[in-house]
């Protein structure tokens, strides 16, 4: 027989950015008119929760909070924590079952419930479920009850024990002991190929540009390609994911946390490939960044792991363009609010495509410029010094020949391309492993790590010395054409970064200017 309880806790979780928060929900009834209150800084879902645990409880045969003529007060602690959403409404309804002896006590203790109900009692998916259960390991939670539609999410996830449930009755039948739940085992994870990739083999002609994808993605490079209209820079771009070395599972869990944050896994329950995203120009900088009233991801997260390409790279908004300049260096996007300070993950590529002019014809071979001297200088103003310092590769694209548009397609090119990559990210994780770093490319070391564990003659030394001095490159240039080379070099096969290199990492730093 159950005991009689006036109050219950159980534990639920709020998304802060794409990190979950343990929140204490609890429940008390107690005599006095009938009534419902929610406290502790919700929103208006959180509010509206009332309704829905009313109307799901009673169409799930037991008895509403209206119908028990007593007091019904929910807290969600800590009070000071805005709460947002819905998924509070399972942890809700079970609290007032337990505070109303309409169901037996359990131990809830190491248990975790998400869930946002019908109001016939089915219980219906949320956003941050994988937030959620990572949140609950690190905290010894052993159970996490989560809706039936958010099953595949975590199916890969080995610790917590995951419980997906479909509806209030079940649920209840399952706390109470009267049916068992056999939980699978986890699912191996699989990656898979990013989907619509252009295949680099459909590519033709352009072998310079090819090379320098080459380089981008065996070191995860940053990438500006400039060029006349049509010469392919789109395609070029499209391309690259087809030759990225296949997400490893840390990387794929990251990248789920921040779409499972946004809501966006209604179409994917898990994310096992390379993420590829094109904002239009005219997008705002709160979708390109993220942010908003309750800070969101923005595009830089989203491509987290893969590759943002934005195309008519001047044309976007001065303010978007200078707010990248944190995520290229720090590999993070910071979204301070008055209350609040959310920081969300964007260790992208970025892979920019320009024309050199309005028109797009400026020193094109075939067809003329029409642009003033004028309005080709302010065309190239939209791209600040700073910003252009910290994209790793400058390439000029040309336009293709005739001849090149009739060539057949290699299909093997792509098969060797990605092999050539796969085996220069094995070197970069073996050096990474003997030093202890926690990176995956050779673009994610800082300053100090490069000069520490970048292997580099000395003659490749004094060249790069020299371009500094003669003030060819920043200081920041010169830590990035040092990672290029050591790309280079890990691309090539060789034990040490020389000389050739560092030419080949120079040209693509200069090639810009020229154009």
């Amino acid at each position: 027989m159950a005991v009689k309880h006036t109050t219950a806790k159980l534990y639920c979780a709020e998304l802060e950015g794409v990190v979950s928060r343990c929140i204490e929900v609890e429940v008390d009834l107690h005599p006095g008119l009938s009534a419902f209150t929610i406290v502790g800084l919700g929103d208006k879902a959180v509010s509206e929760a009332k309704e829905r645990v009313q109307a799901a409880i009673k169409n799930s045969g037991m008895k509403p909070p209206n119908k028990q003529n007593r007091k019904l007060t929910v807290n969600l602690a800590p009070a000071d924590v805005k709460k947002n959403g819905s998924q509070y409404d399972m942890a809700i309804a079970l609290g007032y079952l337990l505070a109303s002896e309409q169901m037996a006590v359990f131990d809830a203790s190491k248990k975790l419930f998400l869930g946002e109900l019908a109001l016939d009692g089915a219980i219906r998916p949320v956003p941050g479920v994988l937030n959620a259960c990572l949140m609950a390991r690190e905290r010894g939670i052993e159970q996490v009850y989560v809706p039936q539609g958010n099953a595949p999410e975590v199916r890969h996830l080995s610790e917590p024990r995951v419980i997906p449930v479909g509806h209030m009755r079940g649920l209840v039948a399952l706390l109470e002991g009267k049916v068992r739940y056999a939980c699978a085992e986890a699912d191996p994870f699989a990656a898979e190929q990013t989907p619509g990739a252009v295949d680099i083999s459909e590519i033709r002609g352009q072998s310079a540009a090819k090379r320098t994808l080459l380089v981008a993605a065996a070191g995860g490079h940053n990438l500006l390609m400039s060029g006349p209209p049509g010469a392919g820079k789109t395609m070029l771009a499209q391309s690259l994911v087809s030759i990225l070395p296949a997400l490893a599972f840390e990387e794929a869990l990251e990248c789920t946390q921040i779409y499972s944050a946004a809501g966006l896994l209604l179409d994917r329950p898990f994310m096992s490939y390379r993420p590829f995203r094109s904002p239009h120009h005219s997008a705002s900088l709160a979708s390109v960044v993220g942010g908003g009233t309750n800070p969101r991801p923005g595009e830089v997260s989203l491509a987290h792991r893969g590759v943002l390409f934005m195309d008519e790279f001047p044309e976007f908004h001065r303010d978007v363009l200078e707010a990248l300049r944190q995520p290229l260096e720090q590999g993070t996007v910071v979204v301070a609010r008055a209350k609040s300070t959310h920081v969300f993950p964007s260790k992208f590529m970025l892979v920019a495509a320009a024309n050199p002019c309005p028109c797009g014809y400026y020193q094109d071979e075939e067809k003329e410029c029409v642009c003033s001297p004028r309005e080709i200088h302010r065309y190239s103003k939209k791209l600040s010094g700073p910003l252009l310092d910290r994209i790793d590769l400058h390439i000029w694209v040309p336009r293709l020949r005739s001849e090149d548009l009739v060539k057949d397609i290699n299909v093997a090119e792509s098969d060797a391309a990605r092999a050539r990559v796969q085996e220069a990210r094995a070197r970069q994780a073996e050096r990474f492993r003997q030093a202890g770093l926690g990176h995956f490319s050779n673009s994610e070391l800082t300053s100090k790590q490069a000069t520490e564990h970048i292997r580099i003659s000395q003659r490749a030394k004094a060249m790069l010395d020299r371009m500094l001095d003669a003030a060819k490159i920043s200081a920041r240039g010169y830590f990035k054409s040092m990672k290029v080379a050591q790309t280079i070099a890990d691309l090539d096969g060789r034990g040490e970064v020389d000389e050739a290199c560092i030419h080949e990492a120079f040209s693509y730093r200069i090639r810009n200017v020229e154009h």
